[in-house]
């Protein structure tokens, strides 16, 4: 019934279990991150401080459209995590095959939108003009080949659903090399600029979903895939939005806001936008190690719950909440130390250099915060609490960060006070999420799914 691959989370060692889940998830991360990341590097070191800058002022843009996908793939992979965790091989099979039938029919639409999109959202953004043209191409080729990104992060949540998280690591290893290569053939061999990095990272994320449905379709266990049984099953569609409509539409409305922080950013000139753009590399990859725990922890949860152990599931919550917390901790002086030499891996630009430093030193002090929004916001998603998770973020990232950096932007000219919006986010959210969790009916929870 369930592939040699996959991992019981429902008994044994704890931290042991969610340190070995989450290290090949870690691994996974940093690979991904080496797409954009690579990218970066090429552009700044052998393309132009505007190309770096129209590379890096993407990433908003790239997530509002993929922000809702992420939603509605989180929100699967709690249902077939809790159909593992139960050991049905019909829900697993109708979850599966429902999740894999939505993501085509979601990357339809959001290659159309991000193509015919990409005008609008740089005008909203207030992209510096020297950075217009880079930017729009990088874009529309980015969103052109967005299919495989969105079939691998749901082949690959699927796997994770089920405990297998070390096949997601090795094909992301593999088309992450497959991008570097890429990236340096297309721009230093063919002299494409930053259309030779965005061809290099569609192809990567081609191959990457191919390798992932191979698998999923060869696989002996309960969440194989059979392309000719693809279909939508209207009940599994529904538990699946319920859990992920208000992930998406939090993810979506959250990266879409960032669209007007990068405005707020760019205002400050394309060398402001360059070392914001480098720091949130930093940034990204700082911020990994939490994402890997988090992410182990919802499949924890999401098993845990579905085999009625609800005890076992608030353990690992408060466990996922001391490892991340202690990784964030540990990561966060060497990254304040060796700022500089850091950023200049990405350019050498002493103006960039210069913005890039500040907002390192300014934020990452208050990586904690956001060590306990990623973890809280899984467990209560997997706990079915997704409603109250999204208006929770959608208050702190929105609303709030939105009006500080309005009232900012007209009080002062100080790109590092703008910058502080997003560790007020985190601090606002971190509030709110701790009373979201206390307040869980969990003996309620138990009595609803015995029944």
């Amino acid at each position: 019934m369930r592939s040699s691959r996959s991992m019981d989370m429902t008994e044994g060692n704890i931290a042991r279990q969610l340190v070995s889940f989450a290290a090949p998830m870690l691994l996974g991360l940093i690979f991904q991150q080496l797409y954009n990341t690579v990218d970066t590097i090429v552009v700044g070191n052998f393309v132009s401080a505007q190309a770096l800058a129209a590379v890096g002022t993407t990433g908003p843009l790239i997530n509002t459209l993929l922000g809702f996908f992420n939603g509605f793939s989180a929100g699967a992979t709690v249902v077939i995590a809790r159909a593992f965790g139960a050991r049905s091989r019909r829900d697993v099979h109708d979850a599966v095959h429902t999740t894999i039938t939505v993501t085509l029919l979601l990357a339809v639409v959001i290659t159309l939108a991000g193509v015919l999109l990409t005008p609008t959202l740089l005008r909203l953004m207030r992209a510096p003009e020297d950075m217009v043209p880079e930017a729009t191409t990088y874009l529309r080729i980015y969103y052109m080949g967005v299919s495989g990104l969105m079939l691998y992060n749901m082949g690959a949540g699927i796997l994770r659903a089920v405990g297998d998280s070390k096949r997601p690591l090795y094909f992301l290893i593999f088309s992450a090399l497959v991008n570097t290569a890429g990236d340096l053939l297309f721009v230093l061999a063919f002299h494409m600029g930053v259309a030779g990095v965005a061809y290099a990272t569609i192809l990567a994320q081609g191959l990457s979903a191919l390798l992932i449905l191979c698998v999923l379709m060869r696989s002996d266990g309960i969440h194989q895939l059979k392309l000719r049984e693809l279909h939508i099953h209207g009940k599994t569609l529904k538990k699946i939005v319920s859990i992920g409509l208000p992930t998406a539409i939090q993810s979506a409305i959250t990266a879409f806001s960032n669209v007007f922080v990068q405005s707020y950013i760019n205002v400050f000139g394309s060398s402001c936008a360059a070392g914001w753009s480098i720091y949130g590399k930093l940034d990204q990859f700082a911020l990994l190690p939490l994402q890997a725990i988090s992410m182990a922890n919802a499949t924890f949860v999401g098993q845990n719950l579905g085999a009625l152990n609800i005890p076992r599931a608030k353990q690992g919550i408060r466990m996922a909440l001391l490892i991340g917390m202690g990784c964030t901790a540990v990561l966060m002086a060497p990254l304040m130390l060796f700022a500089r030499p850091l950023l200049s891996l990405f350019n050498q630009q002493e103006e960039v250099l210069y913005y890039g430093r500040l907002f390192v030193l300014w934020i990452s002090p208050f990586y904690l915060f956001a060590c306990v929004n990623d973890i809280l916001a899984g467990a209560l998603r997997g706990a079915g609490e997704s409603l109250a998770t999204m208006i929770s973020m959608l208050m702190s990232f929105v609303v709030i960060r939105q009006i500080y950096l309005f009232v900012m932007s007209r009080l002062t000219t100080s790109a590092v006070l703008t910058g502080l919006g997003y560790p007020l986010g985190w601090l606002l959210c971190t509030i709110a999420l701790v009373g979201c969790y206390k307040l869980i009916p969990w003996e309620d929870k138990q009595r609803a799914r015995q029944s």
